[in-house]
């Protein structure tokens, strides 16, 4: 069920980018490249014989045997965000559904369409009615998830206050709950890095899918003066060249951001970092589509000597806004970010494998990219941060999914040899 269930996934992938780019407003390439990584998680699952088969021991007494077993937990729920209809979801039920529990899944009100076709084409493979629901709602539907009694587990992605908020309701009621919040991921410019190779690194990193992604590089940390101007050189030209207009045109590099709140907000925290002092190089406001005036835009904006105090550093904008930190070391960089409240994602740029070695083991953060600027793991690992991008102990997917969305039984089993017969034992047992 589940490999037919990845086939039709493949067979209708112009059809579910077409509904993401139409309501979320991404490019349609950034929807497929989305929708092919929510594959991945489909795929893990279907491993699902391997990686349940638990442990065994034999003979670890007299005729004693012992073993573990992956169980499943009963009714789960996922509550997923608006910037990921198709990606976040696959995250979740595919591998809650092959460790054997039921699943229901409150997307995004803002664009649920492609979440729903894709539950759609699950019970196309052959899913029993029952074992996936799809409700919609806002925060009446989640707060009705929380206090179900039914409901042992919730998978959430979105904003930290509101993940703090459904790890605090679900755990006092003895609900299992991973609940991944918000970003502020960092990338570290050393003086030896190929600088062209970071440069388009950090463009799609920053401006991809307009800064809606909770792995997207907010802040450029230049070790030196030097590297930071000719970061700001190389970036300045592109930023301005970038493609953007309706998503389900093709050959864009950006569409527009998903609501009119969405395009005031990022605009207010522009206005913000010029009021604080911040030097806006390039400015994306006011940006206009022809044919499209109405329509939520913001061109890719970048700001140069910014400092932990401002709040566009402090903040997760969510939008096409990059800011350069300047530093003097690698170890300023890194206890700049190890501050910071999140630690979510970050990466380094270096030729330098002791500094690469350095960043990888001090820095405080759950994803760390070298030479890689968006460093989300495959299907096979598990995705999650530190401090405040995330509440709770497990993260998702992958292992971590597995271990989340079961729990283990041990179990230790004997059988006396016939006409054998012992006396019992008041000391505590040994085998």
């Amino acid at each position: 069920m589940l490999y037919r269930f990845k086939q039709l996934l493949e067979q209708n992938e112009a059809r579910i980018s077409k509904l993401i780019s139409e309501e979320h407003g991404k490019t349609l390439e950034d929807a497929a490249g989305e929708l092919k990584r929510g594959i991945e998680n489909v795929e893990y699952a279907c491993a699902a014989p391997e990686i349940l088969k638990g442990e065994y021991s034999r003979n670890v007494g007299p005729n004693i045997d012992a073993w573990s077993d992956f169980q499943p937990i009963g009714v789960v729920a996922g509550i997923t965000p608006f910037n990921f209809p198709a990606m976040v979801p696959l995250w979740m039920y595919p591998l809650a559904i092959a460790c054997g529990n039921t699943f229901i899944l409150k997307p995004s009100e803002r664009d649920p369409s492609s979440t729903l076709l894709i539950a759609e084409l699950f019970h196309e493979a052959g899913l029993p009615k029952g074992v996936l629901n799809v409700v919609h709602g806002d925060k009446e539907a989640v707060d009705g998830l929380l206090q179900a009694p039914e409901v042992k587990a919730i998978s959430f992605v979105g904003s930290t206050p509101i993940a703090e908020y459904i790890y605090a309701e679900g755990t006092k009621r003895g609900k299992r709950v991973q609940a991944l919040g918000g970003a502020k991921n960092h990338a570290v410019l050393m003086p030896d890095a190929d600088l062209d190779n970071a440069v388009s690194a950090l463009m799609g990193a920053a401006y991809g899918s307009c800064g809606e992604r909770c792995m997207a590089i907010s802040v450029a940390v230049c070790v030196g003066d030097q590297v930071a101007d000719a970061l700001i050189a190389k970036l300045v030209p592109q930023i301005k060249a970038l493609k953007i207009g309706a998503g389900t045109s093709c050959g864009l590099d950006m569409g527009p951001l998903v609501t009119a709140a969405a395009q005031a907000k990022v605009t207010g925290y522009i206005d913000s970092g010029v009021a604080q002092g911040a030097e806006l190089v390039v400015d994306g406001r006011g940006y206009q589509v022809a044919g499209h005036e109405n329509g939520f835009f913001l061109g890719g904006s970048l700001f140069d000597r910014v400092t932990p105090e401002m709040t566009i550093y402090k903040e997760e904008i969510f939008g096409p806004v990059l800011c350069v930190v300047r530093v003097n070391s690698l170890e300023e960089a890194m206890q700049l970010i190890n501050d910071h409240e999140y630690g979510n994602g970050t990466c380094i740029f270096t030729r330098d494998g002791e500094a690469a070695r350095l960043f990888c083991d001090e820095i405080e953060v759950g994803m760390v990219g070298v030479n890689v600027p968006l460093p989300v793991p495959v299907a096979y690992h598990s995705f999650g941060g530190w401090k405040r991008s995330l509440f709770g102990d497990l993260h998702a997917y992958g292992p971590d999914g597995v271990r989340f969305y079961t729990r283990r039984k041990a179990i230790t089993q004997r059988w006396p040899q016939r006409a054998s017969h012992e006396a019992s034992q008041f000391a505590f047992p040994s085998l």
